[in-house]
């Protein structure tokens, strides 16, 4: 067993799940092999607790280092900041550094608000939007966080998030007052939210979604949203906070010509430091005045700092461009190997958020034994590859080589029709937007 998961067994004993994120846990990608914890990060390169390096192709940081792991310039840019104080009774001028840049990047909004994570910024704009509109009742698509006005779609029927989120989500602790507020409706199904409206006394103030992750939108979807939105009198609500700044500068709603009347972002615009955004319509957000929102941390100026160097990379450099390249770089790898070894995958996911799948009916234990095989030949990876500009065409290579090796064994394996597995099958991870 190695070192992390020899910790792993005494934090599961003192921690709840052992850690913070169910993204990060173990189980979702190798359980009882994983390295579990890590020790260094630098670029793309990770190093476990036994001191042996990864090259990350699972996620880099859950889909928020753009730039990765530890760059130099953040770094000198947050180190400068540490030393004049990170905390203070004043407010931080990069505050309003960053709502100019998002409110420059998106002509259509007026105001902009700050918290540390997606889910609060979630949150945030529900309370904004609600004391907006009054009214309480929510339509929503995909995921946005773990609060209670998210998860009380369950009471009203055990397996509304089954096809969102994730099957058997529990809803215990959950307030039983948002129970029949909350109402899913499903990508590219525009009648699912039409079915909604239908009742007049819906009391539906507010459409949330991630705009696109796993597909695109079709029979311009995305339109079609808005234009119910606008007759009912509800706020559009654009969560991006996976989405945002990765195909595109901005918001991907930009690219695919759409503007919401709020937009949520977090993760890549500071490159993993703790910064989320809230921006929306003038008259809409001016409402927040009329609630009570407020943190201490909020304020916290690295966050701001993390962003506004974020940005600044991001568009001098043309990121989204560049990974946007790697990310097809392996897309078409992956088809090339398949094809090779005669497997039947599909793909699914943006240009820099990708998404592998074993068209078997025993995806899981195949997308584990990849897991497992991969981790031998020094790479985290998974059934996500989420692009950084810390990729070059070499480490690609190097991957898509092991990925050769790797898939032939699948095929191997699946003419055996047993897997030689070390642990056992993963579990479930999030359902993203697959239709």
């Amino acid at each position: 067993m190695n070192k992390g998961q020899k910790l792993l067994r005494k934090a599961i004993k003192i921690i709840p799940g052992g850690n913070q994120l169910l993204s990060k846990r173990s189980e979702m990608f190798l359980p009882g092999v994983w390295p579990a914890y890590y020790k260094k990060a630098k670029g793309c390169k990770v190093w476990d607790l036994n001191n042996k390096m990864y090259y990350d192709f699972a996620g880099m940081g859950v889909t928020s280092c753009v730039l990765g792991y530890s760059n130099d310039s953040l770094n000198k840019s947050l180190i400068k900041g540490l030393k004049n104080g990170s905390m203070c009774t004043l407010n931080a001028t990069e505050e309003v550094d960053l709502a100019n840049e998002l409110l420059k990047i998106h002509k259509w909004s007026g105001m902009a608000k700050f918290c540390k994570s997606g889910g609060e910024a979630c949150m945030v704009a529900i309370r904004i939007a609600r004391a907006y509109t009054k009214k309480d009742n929510i339509a929503f698509c995909g995921y946005h966080g773990w609060h209670d006005w998210y998860l009380a779609t369950n009471m009203s029927n055990k397996k509304n998030l089954d096809k969102q989120l994730l099957p058997g989500l529990k809803t215990k602790g959950v307030s039983s007052t948002f129970k029949n507020t909350i109402k899913p409706f499903m990508y590219n199904d525009i009648d699912s939210l039409k079915k909604i409206f239908k009742n007049k006394n819906n009391n539906i103030g507010i459409i949330i979604m991630e705009p696109t992750r796993g597909v695109k939108p079709k029979h311009n979807f995305l339109k079609q949203v808005k234009s119910i939105a606008k007759k009912n009198n509800a706020i559009l609500i654009f969560d991006e906070i996976t989405s945002g700044f990765k195909d595109n500068y901005g918001g991907i709603h930009l690219k695919l010509k759409v503007n919401p009347d709020m937009a949520i972002f977090g993760k890549s615009i500071g490159n993993g430091y703790p910064i989320s955004a809230i921006i929306g319509k003038k008259k809409i957000m001016e409402v927040a005045q009329d609630t009570f929102i407020s943190s201490t941390m909020w304020t916290d100026r690295l966050g701001f700092i993390a962003a506004n160097e974020t940005l600044k990379r991001l568009k001098k450099n043309k990121i989204h461009k560049i990974i946007s390249y790697y990310g097809n770089i392996i897309k078409n790898g992956w088809i090339k190997y398949a094809t090779k070894h005669k497997i039947d995958i599909s793909i699914s996911g943006l240009d820099t958020i990708l998404y592998l799948k074993f068209n078997y009916k025993n995806n899981a234990e195949i997308v584990t034994f990849f897991t497992q095989e991969m981790l031998k030949r020094g790479f985290l990876a998974g059934s996500q590859v989420a692009t950084s500009s810390a990729y070059n065409k070499n480490i690609i290579n190097k991957y898509l080589k092991e990925v050769d090796q790797v898939f032939g064994k699948i095929k191997f394996f699946l003419e055996k029709g047993k897997f030689p597995l070390k642990g056992e099958i993963k579990h479930s991870t999030f359902k993203r937007l697959t239709g």
